[in-house]
């Protein structure tokens, strides 16, 4: 099939990564994947949930919003209570980026992430992964500088991307008119060696087969090894 966008099907969208975007931040930065956009912040607190009081471990957390206007029509803030959709996003953030940490080694301290997304185009939530984890690094990197842990505490790189089956055939990297369309629909978060973080697949319009699922891990591999490349070259 011809993409709206004219990539081959195996190809993920134009990446850029600009780092320290946010000035005040203690790492931060603007992931652009094609037309979605998303600001990613990391502020540290020196506490940690009354779970991990007095372990001696730390904790990475997340939240994720999305502005009014990121979308063709506008959408109401979240205020009081958050969407099932939002929370369980954030929530994936958090489990992504924790399994990239040695919490023992960060302390009884926080790294809050921050995933803001300003314009939408479809993979908000990969985008925010990928993008987290610059901002996570940078703001580890920033505690190390200045003596408040002894040592990085990053055990992998993480990345993730969208995946689907559209008319049929298997896609890396859905924009929202493919996304709306497609018939399975897949978010695949891995680390740097190649493990599998989380894989969350649903036949929107149809089931499909393990063969399916061999394919669209497969195309998903692929495209997150180029967003570990762009990760690191951000990070350099």
């Amino acid at each position: 099939m011809v993409r709206s966008d004219g990539r081959s099907n195996k190809e993920i969208r134009p990446v850029r990564i600009t780092t320290d975007y946010i000035r005040h931040a203690e790492g931060s930065c603007l992931i652009e994947l094609g037309q979605t956009k998303v600001i990613c912040t990391a502020s540290v607190d020196n506490k940690v949930p009354p779970h991990l009081k007095d372990t001696g471990t730390g904790w990475v957390t997340a939240e994720y919003s999305m502005l009014p206007r990121a979308t063709n029509t506008r959408n109401q803030r979240e205020r009081a209570k958050l969407s099932g959709r939002t929370f369980e996003i954030q929530r994936l953030i958090g489990r992504s980026m924790r399994a990239c940490v040695d919490l023992k080694q960060l302390g009884e301290k926080t790294v809050i992430l921050d995933c803001d997304v300003i314009q939408a185009d479809g993979g908000t939530r990969v985008a925010s992964i990928t993008g987290a984890y610059i901002a996570l690094v940078k703001a580890l990197r920033a505690m190390k500088d200045k003596g408040l842990i002894n040592t990085l505490p990053i055990k992998n790189q993480v990345a993730a991307v969208s995946v689907g089956l559209v008319n049929r055939e298997i896609l890396v990297d859905l924009c929202y008119e493919e996304d709306s369309k497609a018939d399975v629909d897949m978010n695949v978060v891995m680390t740097g060696d190649g493990g599998f973080i989380e894989v969350q697949g649903t036949g929107e319009n149809s089931t499909f087969s393990k063969d399916d699922l061999d394919s669209l891990l497969q195309i998903a591999r692929r495209g997150i090894s180029e967003l570990l490349k762009a990760q690191k070259d951000a990070l350099k």
